[in-house]
C-alpha cells in the first residue's frame, strides 16, 4: 500500500514558477514509477510527466522544456518543478504511483493516486 500526498500548489502569474511535491508512504517507494497528471475544469485528466525507478523521465509535449520531474528515494518523494507557467497549465495536479511506467503514460492508469493540488496561473 502506498499513500500519496501532494503539496505546493497555488496561484502564480504567467511566466512564474511553482514546485510541487508528492510525499509517499511505504517501504517500496523506490520500486514504483511515479508520475504527475493534471485535470482542468471540463477536461479529461492528462499525462504530464513520469519518472521510472531508475530515474528515466518522460514528458508531455506541452510541458517539455518547462517542467522537470525528479525523485528522492531516500525521502520517499517526487517533485515537479514548473517554470514559465502559462494560463493553460491551470489544473488540479495529481501524483500517481505505478508498477508500470508504460501503463501510466499510455493508459493514464496508476496503482495509487493522491488527492491533488490546485495550480492556478493568471494571465
Amino acid at each position: 500500500q502506498v499513500q500519496l500526498v501532494e503539496s505546493g500548489g497555488g496561484l502564480v502569474q504567467a511566466g512564474g514558477s511553482l514546485r510541487l511535491s508528492c510525499a509517499a508512504s511505504g517501504r517500496t517507494f523506490s520500486s514504483y514509477a511515479m508520475g504527475w497528471f493534471r485535470q482542468a475544469p471540463g477536461k479529461e485528466r492528462e499525462f504530464v510527466t513520469a519518472i521510472s525507478w531508475r530515474s528515466i523521465t518522460y514528458y508531455a509535449d506541452s510541458v517539455k522544456g518547462r517542467f522537470t520531474i525528479s525523485r528522492d528515494n531516500a525521502k520517499n518523494a517526487v517533485y515537479l518543478q514548473m517554470n514559465s507557467l502559462k494560463p493553460e497549465d491551470t489544473a488540479v495536479y495529481y501524483c500517481a504511483a505505478s508498477t508500470s511506467i508504460e501503463t501510466m503514460r499510455q493508459e493514464l492508469r496508476g496503482d495509487y493516486w493522491g488527492k491533488g493540488t490546485q495550480v492556478t496561473v493568471s494571465s
